[in-house]
């Protein structure tokens, strides 16, 4: 079975039995029908994945994988706030009549800052660090910029990358891993979809500075999951569970800014079928 299957039941399972419940208090969310949407939460879960021992896609409900390459790549790569982008709708929500998310996310990464280097956005300042100074321990990401919160048209979620490089005894490459600090998750509509963007974003770093992924850590100050979502969750992680899919990259791109979700090769995905129209709390 998935190991990220294991995480994920366990985590919904403590959610739900030892989370609290902000029912009746002053919440910000709302369903379509205008009711505030309240959550079962858990502060402070942590979550570990060890790339280099299988991808950490949940096979209980398949996750679209090139669809959450493209949305990483779309913040990432093209560095974009704009919506018409994005080979999706997952933002529409958020986006003016323009297709604009204001200044978040890719706006962000677009940003460049002043160094003794010279001037970088902060994703050239990663790949940057990753050739030059890899043993570095300041090779980070942080698009949650207080200054420009009031042009945002929505809060950052996931908003922090730190990578650590290290040395495994008897490996010729050195390993790439990553953590990512995200303020808050809707647990059933975006978990595994963020832990498999983020490890193929790790994936992509690993390969062109040459080393290999390693692990990949997922910090949520508070995981929780909507009280529409309960009966969802609770079918959920009573399915079967198959092995993880392989999952890999075209190993010809050396250059971050070639890849493309055609890149990204997954064989042998077993899965249980998709939940339909789950409710979106905005």
């Amino acid at each position: 079975m998935s190991y990220a299957d294991r995480v994920f039941v366990d985590m919904c399972r403590d959610i739900l039995d030892n989370g609290t419940d902000t029912k009746g208090e002053k919440v910000r969310p709302k369903w379509e029908d205008g009711s505030y949407a309240y959550t079962i939460k858990k502060f402070g879960v942590v979550n570990r994945y060890d790339l280099s021992k299988e991808f950490p896609a949940l096979t209980l409900r398949r996750t679209a994988l090139k669809s959450a390459m493209d949305e990483i790549l779309w913040i990432w790569q093209k560095k974009s706030n704009n919506i018409n982008d994005l080979n999706s709708h997952i933002w529409d929500e958020w986006a003016d009549s323009d297709g604009s998310i204001g200044k978040a996310y890719g706006y962000q990464m677009s940003v460049k800052h002043k160094y003794k280097e010279g001037e970088m956005d902060q994703v050239d300042r990663v790949l940057y660090d990753l050739k030059n100074n890899p043993f570095s321990r300041r090779i980070m990401t942080n698009i949650y910029v207080h200054q420009d919160l009031s042009e945002m048209n929505l809060y950052p979620c996931a908003y922090s990358m730190t990578f650590n490089v290290t040395q495994k005894p008897g490996h010729d490459k050195l390993v790439l891993n990553g953590i990512l600090n995200q303020r808050s998750q809707d647990v059933l509509a975006a978990n595994n979809w963020n832990v498999c963007q983020y490890a193929i974003l790790l994936m992509m770093f690993a390969q062109v500075s040459n080393m290999e992924a390693g692990e990949f850590v997922h910090v949520i100050a508070d995981a929780h999951i909507y009280d529409k979502h309960v009966p969802l969750v609770e079918e959920l992680i009573t399915r079967e569970q198959f092995d993880a899919p392989k999952v890999s990259l075209n190993p010809e791109i050396k250059n971050f800014y070639d890849f493309t979700t055609k890149d990204l090769i997954v064989e042998d995905y077993k899965h249980g079928e998709q939940i339909k129209n789950i409710p979106i709390a905005i």
